[in-house]
């Protein structure tokens, strides 16, 4: 049965995300807020800075995430789900303190928290907990925020890729055989082999879902195609080691073992954002025109509606373990779901120690 009414004990949904500028004037504030302590050369803030100038001076995250909001209004709604949902971004505007501030002033007493990263790792996880803290900290009456769990092997999330991936290899044509290549953000090494309560969560996350994703693609068409896990947008200084192989350098590498055709699936991301739309969309399919790779990218989950759902499961999930009642969690995989509450320096930061929220006490 779906839920109907209040949610308790939460009395709205946040959204959480990374954020990007909507105008040619705000790219390198922007950039540079993104960046801040980690060293990055102005020099490489320009060259980033140009991919935006690209696609318009623009990235199109922020509306990506207003349709999300809207959809996930409407979803709630339609299954009796009586809770607003407010959005608020790390980097760029509505800021995550403005968001908070304003759902102090509706009354807000505590929130779910849907991250729109899937995986465990600093960048995808802590980071934002620390974010979550430092506005919690500066704003008078700031509710109680609960982060819902990671989502990466959820039925629906699951679903929307093999969706994607499914019409994407029906784009180049039922006869020929590609090969499909999840692609997701690099992190430097260090980061990822800290990633999880025990290590290793990023990477053997991102595998647990392209094998799951690729299984059901192989159930729908009768043929295994076969899969790889490659990396994109590295932004570190050059001695520090980053995951590999870099999207371009794979297709190079496929190319030469004779692989036809590649269909790339960014299983990393939620939404066509600039780290897909240039890093993919421009300079990927580049790379497989000029080896002659038979090309196709598959959608993000955007609105999917398998995704969209995940969203009030999720929430209706952590709802009831809050409240005592014995939950059936959605989860594929050996992996099983992952943890609502996270280990006091779990994907711990690789600067400098810095108290985050949702995560249990020492």
């Amino acid at each position: 049965m779906p839920a109907t009414g209040p949610l308790p004990p939460y009395d709205a949904l946040l959204v959480l995300s990374f954020g990007g500028p909507e105008e040619a004037a705000h790219v390198m504030p922007f950039l540079e807020n993104v960046t801040r302590g980690r060293g990055i050369s102005r020099e490489r803030l320009e060259e980033v800075g140009q991919h935006y100038f690209e696609l318009g001076g623009r990235s199109p995250i922020n509306d990506q995430c207003r349709a999300l909001v809207e959809a996930v209004n409407s979803d709630l709604a339609a299954h009796g789900v009586d809770v607003p949902v407010y959005w608020g971004n790390r980097n760029w505007e509505p800021y995550l303190a403005d968001t908070l501030a304003q759902m102090s002033r509706d009354g807000i007493r505590r929130a779910a928290a849907f991250v729109t990263s899937p995986y465990s790792s600093y960048s995808g996880c802590r980071q934002y907990r620390e974010n979550l803290y430092d506005a919690v900290a500066t704003t008078a009456g700031a509710p109680r925020i609960d982060k819902l769990r990671h989502y990466f092997n959820h039925p629906g999330f699951v679903e929307a890729f093999a969706d994607a991936g499914e019409a994407a290899l029906a784009s180049l044509g039922g006869e020929q055989v590609a090969r499909l290549v999840f692609v997701t953000h690099s992190i430097p090494t260090q980061m990822a082999a800290s990633s999880g309560p025990s290590g290793r969560a990023y990477v053997t996350q991102h595998h647990s879902a392209a094998e799951l994703v690729e299984a059901e693609i192989a159930r729908r068409t009768g043929r295994r195609h076969g899969w790889d896990l490659a990396y994109c947008s590295r932004s570190g200084p050059p001695r520090v080691p980053w995951l590999e192989p870099d999207i371009n350098e794979h297709l190079t590498t496929l190319s030469r073992r004779g692989t036809p055709a590649v269909v790339l699936l960014p299983i990393g991301f939620v939404s066509d954002h600039v780290e897909v739309l240039y890093d993919l969309d421009t300079e990927a399919a580049a790379t497989a025109d000029k080896l002659g790779l038979g090309f196709a990218r598959a959608a993000t989950p955007g609105i999917h509606p398998a995704f969209v759902a995940t969203v009030r499961d999720l929430l209706v999930e952590r709802s009831k373990v809050e409240s005592g009642l014995v939950v059936k969690r959605s989860a594929l995989g050996a992996l099983g779901p992952a943890w609502d509450v996270c280990e006091a320096g779990c994907c711990s930061n690789p600067r400098a120690a810095r108290p985050a929220l949702c995560e249990r006490p020492r």
